[in-house]
């Protein structure tokens, strides 16, 4: 496995209460010990040093020793969401298949939580960390094993990655349940999610038995891709991701930085474009809540009639990037996609400015697509756009009093509006206006 460096780990499990249990780590000369409680449980504390291994640690007490062999010191990172997360190689995804006769790292160990769900939250998992080989790449995440190999090439530690991920599932059932039953509104929402054959719909429980158990394992952060089944409640998913984030950075008792992806162009076929609406919400969580970062993969979409699209690599080397920029501290500019900041009406026109954007706008293969402008009888027309440095300037003929822009605002759009690094404009609405 890997264990976070330059950190204090907790070690912890169960035995003979009252009995004292000595913690020894071969990269330290300290022994660490503590007692088992009345429940027969015990947990410690065990300083860990700069990246690197193999290093060995020992759990004894009374007349039992367990080894723990070939372990790292790097760092950890928790994936997480629904299908487009967990998808791999067993999804025929081409790019891990490609990878997978050359996979070579022993320095990126691999953890995949089984999936099953609990009433209740668990103290334990069954499975077992594994080396990067082949056999056990094929059926990873392939975004988490992608993010991996990013931070290898730019960080050169030992990178563990945990996948705890479910095709299917909403955000209420990554959330503890007290937060939902605790708020009318996500209670409400919770409860409009149906049962599946393929996978659970109750709030909680996959935080019960895939994230809970997880807790006291020292973490960098983690990375979510989730939403596409919360598009028909999506009124409530910036409340919800809110409460999912607390509660998350709550158990692990830090604010664990989490980056997402917004979910991609894709054929719902609602009457009206409420993944437009989701990403919306999305949009507000990323503008909310600190240390969080947003990806956007508008470009990423080879066929809108798929909702996994096949480019995961690329989704994988986005959220990286944040990461590297934002918890790493690599500086560098424009690394994340622009979004919505303002914008002012000016004559015929309307100036939308954009946060995280330095180094101007491009419209590939122009005109500018997915632009609409409206005035206050709140018909939208197509329009014209004219990038200005870092501002982009839209209009019609068709509108002299223009009052609000909406760029990409559809289920399936793929506009070709990027920043200079190649990242997409995320989607965004000037007004708050009812959609029809």
């Amino acid at each position: 496995m890997v264990l976070q460096r330059n950190s204090t780990v907790q070690v912890w499990g169960w035995g003979r209460a009252a009995s004292t249990v000595a913690i020894t780590a071969s990269w330290s000369k300290d022994t660490v010990r503590t007692v088992i409680d009345g429940g027969g449980t015990w947990r410690a504390e065990l300083p860990t040093i700069e990246a690197g291994g193999p290093y060995t640690v020992s759990v004894e007490s009374g007349n039992q020793k367990i080894t723990l062999q070939n372990l790292l010191l790097g760092d950890v990172w928790l994936c997480s969401g629904q299908s487009n997360m967990e998808w791999g190689g067993e999804q025929n995804l081409k790019e891990i298949l490609d990878e997978l006769p050359q996979v070579n790292d022993n320095q990126i160990r691999l953890l995949q939580v089984s999936r099953y769900a609990a009433d209740y939250p668990q103290e334990d998992i069954t499975d077992s960390w594994q080396v990067l080989n082949a056999e056990n790449l094929r059926s990873f995440s392939a975004i988490g094993y992608f993010i991996a190999k990013e931070f290898r090439k730019e960080l050169n530690v030992p990178i563990g990655i945990i996948n705890a991920s479910w095709g299917g599932t909403p955000a209420e059932v990554w959330t503890p349940s007290y937060y939902i039953n605790n708020d009318s509104r996500l209670l409400e929402a919770s409860e409009k999610q149906t049962a599946a054959s393929f996978r659970p719909h109750r709030k909680g429980v996959l935080w019960n038995s895939m994230i809970y158990p997880l807790k006291n394992l020292k973490i960098s952060g983690a990375f979510w891709y989730q939403g596409e089944s919360n598009v028909g409640t999506w009124s409530s998913y910036d409340q919800l991701m809110q409460n999912l984030i607390a509660s998350w950075r709550t158990a692990w008792n830090e604010t664990l930085p989490f980056y997402f992806v917004q979910i991609a162009p894709f054929n719902y076929n609602n009457k009206t474009a409420l993944a437009s609406l989701l990403r919306e919400q999305q949009l507000k969580t990323v503008q909310a809540v600190p240390e969080t970062g947003m990806v956007v993969v508008s470009d990423l979409v080879d066929n809108v009639a798929d909702i996994h699209p096949i480019q995961k690599r690329a989704v994988a080397q986005r959220l990286a990037a944040i990461a590297l920029h934002d918890h790493y501290q690599k500086k560098g500019q424009d690394y994340k996609s622009p979004l919505y900041k303002s914008h002012e009406i000016k004559g015929k026109t309307i100036v939308v400015d954009f946060d995280f954007l330095s180094n101007g706008l491009v419209i590939k293969d122009a005109p500018l697509t997915d632009i609409y402008i409206a005035g206050a009888d709140q018909v939208f027309h197509p329009a014209k756009a004219a990038v200005q440095g870092n501002k982009l300037v839209v209009s019609s003929t068709e509108v002299s009093a223009p009052v609000a822009v909406r760029f990409g605002f559809s289920e399936s759009a793929m506009p070709n509006l990027f920043n200079s690094k190649g990242l997409p404009v995320a989607p965004f609405r000037t007004d708050n206006w009812i959609l029809k």
